[in-house]
């Protein structure tokens, strides 16, 4: 067929693009090769709309053992020999035309990334955005992305310790659904996407090859749109119990000593695989097509070149070697087959049959060589100037904090997330400490280590809307914030930028922006950015999701019984507020969803003061001065107070005088705010560190055995409350 521009146009490809494929090739590509430059080029493989601004956040220092972004994940030292690896992605799109599949494979495909480098995995998590609660669409998509995770992380056997699930009627067409990974592994023995050894053998090694999932890079490089189910098989399938003993059978072969590199086959398969190891060690492949083992007949060379059929990794084996590599995988019951060898002309040759299908310099597909790399314009929202026009004093304050709370507790995003948890298997590994013994972050026991780690995923997407900057820079600081607050060190950061289409200059500019907070606060908390994912198109006819920079992050506990948790101990111990009251309700959900104000700026926040405040609570803690930490977030003070009555089923008493607005000081959200309890005798010495450190706190009142009372109002038993916390997602579901 002839290839001219409309070609490339249906497959994705600017006529620029076009003009710049025909410039590096010296010739017009055939149809083969122009498939494998869609899914390279694509927005989600090559992040050519971002990547300029990605080199911008820290990416180096700390803990870091690998360069970020030069491997499958983020590779940390945990001290003792061992690293911790990390990554969290998105499956948006998959996910809104069938969000079974699209949040298994999410799943699935993270775990790849884990195990590819030689960490067994230990932890899932994972962040959701759906539309309102009480849509049927919106209902079909959590009841559909809820069981995929859970289908697949229940059967592939890694417990699913933490995640987020926020409804907001942006995310209606475009749900978001991030996967983050965690593992651990002797840093010694890490595995690189790398290709080595002129001569060496290529093998495939895994499920076989389908038809589905082709074209599922380039699928998610585009808006969401009533034509979109037509695409429906760029929804790959996934099978847990295959990926299981692939897991097994490539931390087994790594023992050989045989394998050079490994990499899976996730966004644009065999394409993506075979370009990026080859670019990475400056050599090339000859691949016979024709010998990848398929499970559909006939399929085309760039059917088995763009396929991201799951549970498939191609490895470079050392020659010679090859038998002990065959033996492992036979072991397995997989499929491990030569598929072709190393060459050292830096070309990527695709043969069907022996015919030459496709010649490509591998150099000129990824990210980082011959991709393009764009700047586009960025102007700040015009929707701004409502936020600006926001008037405090327009909102009348509340008399009824009670009533408002009792409201509050029961909003789908601040109610108990137990329809979703109660159906991912938490305490597979027995590592997850939290279930019974909740912390603001997941700890999960590192065993083998002799440490534990703290792991988060944080956004407040409403934030981000109101100020991408601040915003940015509080996602951070929460992620921070929770991991502190638990008795962790927070050591590093993977992110999953969600944005709308960064054609749109408003788009841009809130993308611009909050990747500068989120930079300005890692430098500030040392965190640097290992690696992730952006995913753009998140948008519909209506407009964009709210800008969503998900974080995740990691942190050390190197003394297990430094871990602490939110819930109240024990009656009479004295509730302390560490921080400073604000006179703020700015995108609370009191003001959001009671209020019903769109518009209104992001909560108070300074980068300074929130370090100061989490160096405090660090040292407290370190000092056994308190018995609970719990971070103010959604809700403000009263919800803070609540959950951590909840888990012991302990109330409080609490005599707290407002300094201006009632609902600023209970429902407010400004950052930087931590309550603790403490034994009383322990109380003075707080105070007294308090002091010293410069960090304002205040005595709110005690915990009581059951009963709530806030300034002489009864406010019944706290088991009362956690029966309508626990069943409000339920009851509206149901």
């Amino acid at each position: 067929m002839k290839i001219t521009a409309k070609t490339a146009k249906q497959l994705r490809i600017t006529e620029e693009e076009f003009e710049l494929i025909k410039q590096k090739l010296g010739r017009t590509p055939n149809f083969t090769e122009l498939c494998a430059f869609s899914g390279m080029w694509s927005e989600h493989c090559s992040y050519k709309n971002s990547i300029k601004w990605l080199k911008t956040l820290p990416r180096d220092g700390g803990r870091m053992l690998v360069a970020a972004g030069e491997e499958n994940a983020g590779l940390m030292d945990m001290g003792n020999g061992f690293g911790v690896v990390f990554k969290i992605e998105s499956h948006n799109h998959p996910s809104a035309i069938e969000p079974f599949q699209g949040a298994a494979t999410g799943v699935g495909g993270i775990q790849r990334d884990i195990f590819t480098m030689g960490a067994r995995p230990i932890a899932s998590l994972n962040s959701l955005r759906f539309g309102n609660i009480q849509d049927t669409k919106t209902q079909r998509l959590l009841a559909g992305v809820v069981h995929g995770i859970g289908h697949y992380g229940n059967c592939f056997g890694v417990p699913t310790v933490g995640g987020e699930v926020y409804f907001e009627d942006c995310y209606h067409t475009n749900p978001l659904v991030n996967a983050m990974s965690v593992g651990i592994m002797q840093s010694s023995k890490m595995i690189s996407a790398t290709a080595a050894g002129i001569g060496n053998p290529v093998f495939f090694v895994g499920s076989a090859t389908g038809k589905d999932g082709i074209g599922g890079a380039s699928f998610a490089s585009a808006e969401i749109t009533a034509d979109s189910t037509e695409e429906l098989p760029a929804v790959q399938v996934g099978d847990p119990f295959q990926e299981k003993k692939l897991l097994e059978a490539c931390l087994e072969v790594i023992d050989t000593n045989a394998i050079i590199g490994m990499q899976d086959m996730g966004a644009a398969g065999i394409i993506c695989s075979t370009a990026e190891m080859s670019a990475k060690g400056g050599v090339g492949m000859r691949i016979d097509l024709d010998k990848v083992p398929t499970r559909q007949q006939n399929m085309k060379a760039w059917e088995l070149l763009l396929s991201e059929s799951q549970e498939r990794m191609l490895i470079v084996v050392e020659k010679g070697k090859e038998e002990a590599v065959l033996a492992v995988f036979d072991k397995w019951d997989l499929s491990c087959s030569k598929i072709g060898e190393v060459t050292g002309d830096g070309l990527l040759k695709f043969y069907m049959h022996g015919e030459l299908e496709a010649e490509i310099p591998a150099y000129e597909l990824v990210l980082g060589g011959g991709a393009p790399q764009y700047t586009r314009e960025y102007t700040e929202p015009k929707y701004f100037e409502k936020i600006k026009a926001f008037d405090l004093n327009s909102i009348a304050d509340t008399n009824d904090i009670k009533a408002v709370a009792e409201q509050l507790v029961q909003i789908p995003n601040i109610a108990s997330k137990r329809w979703v948890y109660t159906q991912y298997d938490s305490m597979v590994g027995a590592g997850n400490t939290s279930t019974n013994a909740p912390s603001d972050a997941s700890i999960v026991l590192a065993k083998g280590t002799g440490k534990a780690l703290a792991i988060t995923v944080d956004c407040n997407s409403k934030y981000v809307f109101a100020d991408p900057y601040k915003g940015g820079m509080i996602a951070v600081a929460e992620a921070a914030r929770n991991i502190v607050c638990s008795g962790g060190e927070p050591i590093g950061v993977t992110n999953c930028l969600n944005f709308g289409n960064p054609y749109d200059p408003e788009v841009y500019y809130q993308f611009v922006k909050a990747v500068t907070g989120m930079g300005d606060a890692c430098k500030k908390f040392n965190t640097p950015v290992t690696g992730g994912n952006v995913s753009f198109y998140n948008q519909n006819p209506d407009g964009p999701v709210y800008p969503t920079p998900t974080i995740g992050m990691v942190g050390i506990l190197d003394d297990f019984e430094n871990r602490m948790t939110l819930n109240f101990k024990k009656e009479g111990d004295v509730i302390v507020l560490i921080g400073d009251q604000k006179n703020d309700i700015g995108s609370s959900e009191y003001l959001h969803k009671l209020k019903g104000v769109e518009y209104s700026p992001a909560p108070d926040f300074d980068l300074e003061q929130e370090y100061q405040v989490q160096a405090f609570v660090t040292a407290i803690i370190k000092e056994r001065l308190v018995q609970s930490a719990h971070d103010i977030s959604e809700g403000g003070l009263a919800i803070t107070l609540l959950e951590s009555g909840f888990t012991n089923d302990l109330g409080f008493v609490v005599n707290a005088q407002e300094s201006a607005r009632k609902d600023a000081f209970w429902f407010g959200e400004a950052q930087s705010r931590v309550v603790v309890s403490v034994r009383k005798e322990k109380l003075a010495t707080l105070i007294q560190q308090a002091n010293l450190a410069g960090i304002t706190v205040t005595e709110l009142g005690t915990v009581s055995a059951g009963d709530i009372n806030v300034n002489g109002e009864a406010w019944g038993n706290i088991t009362s409350w956690k029966d309508k916390y626990d069943t409000a997602i339920e009851k509206l579901l149901n």
